[in-house]
């Protein structure tokens, strides 16, 4: 039985730097620094380490005179380093002062953000929302222009509740709030474009916390325009709750075609690395065929056969070990991303995942004799044996890349039909 592939909802394409967002365009990846902007040294430090994981749009708090100066220094010295990942400035209540004050931050950023709701209100509130779409629409800078249930305009929202309660069977009042969301983003983009902005320049996004909400919003708001969509689950949490939270309201969305750039939204862990939420927007992807981006493991979970905990830490360490090769693998050879590998820890299913895999290994279960046969492009081609095991299986996965992978190696050959890169304009 065939499958058939995702249709993405047909959009507009817009440039931010060099990357183009947009249904012609891959899904891409977008994350969040939450160093302090105005430490220029540790916010570029921290955008490459973004970057390096994966991440092809990074977005910076600019909320002060002292973030804002910084923004050149961060562009530079990522520029200085190699770096060209395009920069997001995240801007709330004072937007329009900092681009006006600070124009180099202005030039540096490829893309601003504005949330209608923390704008302003009134005359002052249009007349700030304005400057920054001229800026933006005078540089040829992208605009997301995000609308948050946490800070919905409250202007709109009890215009909208009037409307309902006149109406002959008033809607929920959480029906007539996804709808203020909507409508808040639907007209402030008809605005942006009333003031001189391309709509090829404007991207949309209508966040909220909760999983069905977050579902039935983005379907009505693809309905009703053809700007490309950015998907994430606001203040989704830590750990599991957030990767889960987040998984299950953006999968649904990706798999009707819906959505142009993700960012997973993760509280991290003290002390652990702001990359994590890069590595779950990727896992994400890739697992629903829509990018490759590192080969990843298939690794059974373990049952009473596998009393020995060898299998887990060797998928464990394999897995690592390949997304830690992935920046300069990425550059020399081309197709390894969609490389499958296999670590299994029995004979019940090790040996048939294992050929099914690219180059797989099946680990010895409890009682079973200490040997690992490995597994290459289907067939069985050397057993391992001894303390070593890890090392030698390594060993092998390098040996496959290169010889696969490399300059006139056939999986590079086969594989490049089904890589989709990152296009650039």
């Amino acid at each position: 039985m065939s499958i058939s592939p995702i249709l993405r909802r047909q959009t507009r394409q817009v440039r931010i730097g060099h990357v183009m967002v947009g249904s012609d365009w891959p899904v891409l990846v977008q994350s969040m620094t939450n160093t302090d902007t105005a430490d220029a040294a540790a916010t570029a430090a921290q955008v490459f380490e973004l970057a390096r994981a994966g991440s092809e749009v990074v977005r910076i708090t600019v909320n002060s005179p002292e973030a804002a100066a910084a923004v050149a220094q961060i562009r530079q010295r990522l520029d200085d380093m190699g770096c060209d990942v395009p920069l997001v400035g995240d801007f709330h209540f004072n937007g329009d002062r900092l681009l006006k004050d600070y124009p180099d931050c202005a030039h540096a950023l490829a893309k601003y953000r504005i949330n209608p709701g923390n704008v302003g209100k009134g005359a002052r509130g249009d007349e700030k929302f304005a400057f920054m779409v001229r800026t933006a629409a005078e540089l040829g800078k992208a605009v997301r222009i995000g609308v948050n249930w946490g800070s919905l305009d409250q202007t709109l929202a009890n215009r909208l509740m009037d409307e309902n309660a006149r109406r002959e069977a008033p809607w929920p009042a959480d029906a007539v709030m996804r709808e203020a969301l909507v409508v808040s983003a639907l007209e402030s983009a008809a605005k942006a474009v009333e003031l001189g902005l391309s709509p090829d320049q404007i991207i949309l996004s209508c966040k909220v916390s909760h999983v069905q909400d977050l579902i039935a919003v983005y379907r009505d708001l693809a309905s009703r325009c053809d700007y490309p969509l950015h998907l994430g689950l606001t203040e989704a949490g830590m750990g599991s709750k957030g990767i889960v939270a987040s998984s299950a309201a953006l999968a649904v969305l990706l798999q009707e075609g819906i959505g142009d750039t993700v960012r997973i939204s993760l509280t991290p862990q003290p002390g652990e690395s702001r990359t994590r939420e890069v590595i779950v927007g990727q896992e994400l992807l890739q697992t629903m065929g829509l990018r490759s981006f590192t080969p990843l493991v298939t690794a059974c979970p373990g049952c009473g056969r596998t009393t020995s905990t060898v299998f887990q830490e060797l998928a464990d360490s394999i897995q690592t070990y390949l997304r830690e090769q992935m920046p300069v693998w990425r550059l020399q050879y081309p197709g390894v991303e969609s490389m499958q590998v296999a670590v299994m820890g029995c004979v019940v299913n090790g040996p048939g995942e294992s050929k099914l895999a690219d180059i797989g290994i099946s680990l010895p279960g409890t009682g079973e004799v200490p040997v690992a046969p490995v597994y290459v492009d289907g067939e069985r081609a050397v057993t391992l044996k001894g303390e070593r095991i890890a090392e030698e299986f390594k060993a092998l996965v390098d040996d496959y890349v290169t010889s696969r992978y490399g300059e006139g190696g056939a999986k590079r050959r086969e594989a490049a039909p089904r890589v989709i890169p990152i296009r650039t304009a």
